[in-house]
């Protein structure tokens, strides 16, 4: 009768305490349509309300002829149709650094970074998870998210008896990879609009002040007399509210763009730093 070899005992399989997050993004298509037709409505309705012209265009439609400005704010009206496009992505800019602040701020938690992981340093030190498990709940940041995921794994590998550290600590690390993964894309999502911005508000202004320079010379062609050089400086004073109005829609979407990349590579670093504080000192405690 054949001899049965006992076969050696499988590598436990991974298994994550990571639960994915719920979330709804339907900011990112609803916010530009509204942020547009907002953008019209100011322009049209308030920016070219009648009462604002000294030569108003009375028969309505989707663009009216208004003549003769009386305000300088009301001049911007003239400077076509590309005004209410900038003045849609001026609120885009607006609406997004909103919803990112908010974002960012919950995901920062409470306290400064370096002192919750020193603190969940020195709870691991003295074999204190589960003070350390509390210290995560009091940060309530993406950092604090990453490692109770971390500490959930690391609680589990110290009873754990078929693995040997080194396979412990690689469970560990994956364990906080996949808590990072699902945060990291929280952090960054809706930041493609203000980049996005950056460059197509500037584009855009240019156009309008091409358009409006266009319009202005013909203006000029056609005009008599003394009215030339007045006609031409009043097309391109119109014209250059597109530029204006691009430029510093550009600007501040450089400016928010910049800040909030800043405060995600910090939270990042944090959790890069949390992940190498779990696996070094489990490493050297349970050896």
């Amino acid at each position: 009768m054949a001899e049965i070899k006992p076969t050696a005992p499988a590598a436990a399989k991974h298994v994550s305490n990571v639960k994915p997050k719920k979330s709804s993004n339907a900011i990112s298509w609803v916010a530009p349509i509204l942020a547009i037709v907002l953008g019209y409505i100011i322009w049209r309705f308030i920016l070219g309300n009648p009462s604002n012209f000294n030569k108003p265009d009375l028969s309505g439609g989707f663009w009216p002829k208004h003549q003769d400005a009386k305000g300088g704010l009301s001049r911007m009206y003239d400077g076509g149709i590309i005004v209410p496009i900038l003045l849609g992505l001026l609120l885009i800019v607006i609406t997004f650094a909103i919803e990112r602040l908010l974002t960012i701020s919950r995901a920062t938690g409470k306290g400064n970074i370096g002192e919750f992981i020193r603190n969940v340093q020195y709870n691991l030190a003295n074999k204190d998870v589960d003070k350390a498990m509390a210290l995560c709940d009091k940060q309530q940041g993406s950092v604090g998210n990453v490692m109770k995921a971390g500490l959930h794994k690391y609680k589990e590998m110290i009873t754990n008896t078929e693995l040997d550290t080194d396979q412990k600590v690689l469970n560990i690390q994956k364990e906080i990879e996949e808590a990072t993964a699902l945060e990291l894309p929280m952090l960054e999502k809706n930041l493609i609009f203000l980049s996005t911005i950056t460059s197509v508000a500037t584009l855009l202004g240019l156009l309008g002040t091409v358009i409006g320079m266009i319009t202005a010379f013909a203006a000029l062609a056609s005009s008599e007399g003394g009215n030339a050089s007045t006609e031409l400086s009043k097309g391109i004073s119109e014209a250059l509210y597109n530029t204006a109005l691009g430029i510093g829609t550009s600007a501040l979407a450089v400016i928010m763009y910049n800040i909030f990349t800043t405060r995600i590579d910090g939270i990042t670093y944090g959790i890069d730093e949390s992940g190498f504080t779990l696996t070094q000192s489990f490493a050297a405690i349970y050896k």
